[in-house]
């Protein structure tokens, strides 16, 4: 069964981009601006610390719709009730982050390359976070990007929604939307942005300018 979730502007929330401000400051903004799902991610910080931070968010999160789901720490996820987990090829199983968290949870799966769609299983992965599309800078250690025709090909074969990310931005968020993704999930658009609110109103327009351009060529 899959549990639905909105994908269409995706916040991947990172400390390592939003420099001296409040994380919570930056997250309230964005959740004005229009923000339909939220992923806490931080690889370095203690357990402790990534507890807190997270139980924070959830406090914050409570009063809206907006999800949240925990990158890579199934452990975190679990221990705080969180909505969801997102793991990554070389992260935790994606059946063993299942198993912990149970069938109502939210969970995402990482795809980079044509031969990882085998690893992505309907009945146990609830989306696919597709790329890089583009060249980013925030994540070092990023595969190659797929391109907007890298993005159409692996669409094609996967069955599950997929939310694109990778160097995308209100510039290229309609190409993206148009060539298939059902939603973009950005970090510095947002977390870098002087201005997280009007980013993420952007981010959304152009999500939404994507589908109609989508459906037009469908037409």
């Amino acid at each position: 069964m899959t549990r639905a979730v909105d994908l269409s502007v995706y916040l991947v929330l990172d400390a390592g981009f939003i420099g001296q401000r409040d994380i919570l400051a930056v997250l309230q903004a964005a959740l004005a601006g229009g923000v339909t799902a939220v992923q806490l991610r931080d690889k370095l910080a203690p357990r402790s610390a990534l507890l807190a931070q997270a139980r924070r968010i959830q406090t914050l999160l409570k009063a809206t719709t907006v999800p949240l789901i925990i990158n890579d720490r199934v452990d975190v996820a679990r221990e705080i009730g969180a909505d969801g987990a997102h793991v990554g090829q070389e992260d935790m199983p994606a059946a063993e982050a299942r198993r912990l968290l149970g069938p109502g949870a939210i969970l995402g799966l990482s795809v980079t390359k044509a031969e990882e769609c085998a690893t992505v299983d309907p009945a146990v992965v609830d989306h696919v976070g597709l790329g890089p599309i583009f060249a980013t800078g925030t994540k070092p250690d990023a595969a190659m990007p797929l391109g907007i025709a890298g993005l159409r090909a692996l669409r094609r074969r996967l069955a599950l929604p997929v939310v694109a990310i990778g160097g995308i931005d209100a510039d290229n968020t309609a190409e993206v939307i148009a060539a298939g993704a059902d939603g973009v999930a950005v970090v510095s658009a947002i977390c870098g942005a002087s201005d997280p609110e009007a980013a993420t109103r952007r981010l959304a327009r152009a999500v939404a300018a994507g589908r109609r351009r989508g459906r037009a060529v469908a037409s």
